[in-house]
């Protein structure tokens, strides 16, 4: 059934979350009686909340490379300059700039339909769990995790689809409709100051109910995430006091990873990984092989999409990297991998390229699997140092940095850069730490620098000559997708500007 803002369906597991059955998630009707039903019971509503968690890493819109939140983190990062394509094979439209300029590109509609549908989903537990039976403590988990997933979502959406958020003020320019009844059709869309607005208001109750949640795994969202979230929020609004002070209090129960943890490269085992704060833990019978996170981005897995076009960093961001840095082993310039961890190879297959990613390691060569990061500690660190540079306390932006930097590089010393020096360095450990994990074109955004690939080892034809696009080029907006226009005769969802 068509709906404005999305094609709705409501997840429903007829299976518990841990199930090792392929068939986990079922669509049901798109009605009032479906959502009643999920909601009934608190045993029901955790049922559609772990369905959920799942739907972050599944095949969306049918299309392979449209692999859950880690796929639309690799599109992130390949419109950005720090991630290298090789060859004219997935993503390479992203890449090129291209897909979010064609509103019928299943590039461009993938994010929509995705955090939409999550977002459907969340507002049925948010508008109905009260009134379920159960205890309340289980309403209070499964409220907080609905709002904070629907403030993330729309997060994700009005970062994309919206414009810029400019600091200063005035943000009256369009983002995205901010859907709070599952079943209300045919929105307009809402001012950018008006998402941030609701985003904010969802991320505080989630705090406040979420005040004694202890969870399961860290596939599920605890007070530390929300607040995490609530951090990322306001760096991007440059409200640098609520970020140092969400950064510093979500990471309270976390540490960063030993050196020796880190070079292994990103895994499975985030559940044991003190740094990791929020992930995607694939069950092995869960897992969509060619379809994955890890199917994209791996080093070892044998994938075609891996094999022939692995992923890069920029060389001169690699060159960046100290010697004496841990992180600097998680790329190799000659490509020949022959520091791969203890266990980890490579096959004949694998074409090797030059500053190819080591970071992401699948389970094996036939088993794609790597724990999808969402949040680490790392980011935490970096968010306040940020926001401490900005906001003129270089000092305690520089012992920020200097406290997760550490960890990585024994050599390194406390920082005695100010001003925009400092916060040039900071943004450089920002972009090394946090390659492939979806964050570097909605940096450049919302910064308003301009994207520039020249000088380092982009290939021009590959990129479709495009190695720069000047900061506010109507192009850093991603068009509504034609099948939202199509649905939604509402006077205020309009086109951005084409």
């Amino acid at each position: 059934m068509k709906k404005g803002n999305y094609i709705l369906t409501i997840i429903f597991a007829i299976l518990v979350f841990n199930s090792c059955k392929d068939d986990f998630l079922e669509t049901l009707p798109t009605d009032e009686i479906a959502a009643s039903e999920v909601v009934k019971t608190t045993s029901n509503a955790w049922t559609l909340v772990n369905g959920i968690h799942r739907s972050l890493y599944k095949r969306w819109d049918d299309r392979q490379g449209n692999a859950g939140v880690g796929g639309h983190y690799i599109h992130l990062d390949c419109m950005g300059e720090d991630q290298v394509v090789h060859r004219e094979q997935w993503f390479n439209s992203v890449y090129k700039w291209t897909s979010g300029r064609n509103d019928s590109s299943f590039y461009s509609r993938f994010p929509w339909l995705m955090y939409y549908e999550i977002i459907a989903n969340a507002n049925v537990l948010i508008n109905g769990i009260e009134g379920a039976q159960g205890a309340q403590e289980d309403k209070d988990a499964i409220l907080g995790q609905a709002l904070a997933y629907r403030a993330w979502c729309h997060y994700q959406l009005v970062q994309l689809y919206g414009g810029r958020y400019k600091a200063e003020g005035g943000n009256t320019q369009l983002g995205v409709p901010y859907k709070v009844n599952e079943f209300e059709e045919k929105l307009g869309r809402n001012t950018v100051e008006e998402v941030y607005t609701e985003i904010n208001k969802d991320l505080d109750a989630a705090i406040i109910v979420l005040e004694n949640y202890s969870r399961r795994n860290k596939s599920h969202i605890n007070q530390d995430v929300v607040k995490g979230l609530k951090a990322r929020v306001a760096l991007t609004m440059g409200n640098w006091p609520v970020a140092i002070q969400m950064s510093q209090e979500a990471r309270t129960n976390f540490k960063p990873m030993d050196s020796v943890t880190y070079s292994q490269g990103f895994q499975i085992g985030s559940e044991d990984n003190t740094e990791f704060m929020w992930a995607s833990q694939i069950q092995e019978d869960q897992n969509d092989r060619f379809g994955s996170f890890g199917g994209f981005i791996s080093r070892n897995f044998s994938s075609s999409a891996i094999r022939g076009n692995p992923r890069s960093i920029n060389s001169i961001l690699y060159d960046m990297i100290p010697d004496s840095d841990v992180r600097k082993t998680l790329w190799d310039p000659s490509g020949e991998h022959l520091n791969l961890p203890s266990g980890v190879s490579l096959i004949g297959a694998h074409q090797l390229k030059p500053y190819t990613s080591q970071k992401f390691i699948a389970v094996s060569n036939s088993d794609s699997r790597v724990d999808v990061p969402h949040m680490r500690a790392a980011e935490m660190y970096l968010i306040e140092a940020e926001a401490q540079a900005r906001s003129g306390s270089d000092g305690l932006a520089a012992q920020a940095l200097f406290d997760l930097i550490t960890t990585r590089d024994a050599d390194y010393t406390l920082s005695t850069n100010t001003g925009q020096a400092l916060i040039d360095e900071i943004m450089i450990h920002r972009r090394i730490e946090l390659w492939g994990e979806g964050f570097r074109f909605l940096d450049l955004k919302r910064l308003n620098l301009p994207l520039d690939r020249t000088g380092a080892n982009h290939n021009a034809a590959l990129a479709g000559n495009v190695l720069q696009v000047p900061a506010g080029d109507i192009r850093w907006e991603w068009l509504i997708p034609r099948v939202e226009l199509d649905a939604n005769d509402n006077p205020g969802m309009v086109q951005n500007p084409l």
